[in-house]
């Protein structure tokens, strides 16, 4: 019994991460955005302090998920990398 309430607390735990399936959509300068939570935001592995492409998961402000691809500097040309 303790295993079966385990398994079914860990699906409702993940359903949720499963169901973010938002397409990816390409920021533009400008570009007005609703954003009420930041979910993660993610960026590639640059091999030196640069511009790399990232993307932030988000909630608007009626809940739907939303993912946005964009260009940033590297974390590591702020940490002095």
């Amino acid at each position: 019994m303790k295993k079966r309430f385990l398994t079914a607390g860990l699906l409702a735990l993940i359903a949720p991460l499963a169901s973010f399936a938002a397409p990816v959509e390409q920021y533009h300068y400008g570009q007005t955005l609703d954003v009420k939570q930041v979910l993660s935001i993610h960026e590639d592995a640059a091999p030196s302090c640069g511009v790399v492409n990232a993307r932030m998961d988000y909630l608007d402000s009626h809940g739907q998920p939303h993912s946005l691809a964009y260009q940033k500097f590297a974390s590591d040309c702020a940490d002095g990398g």
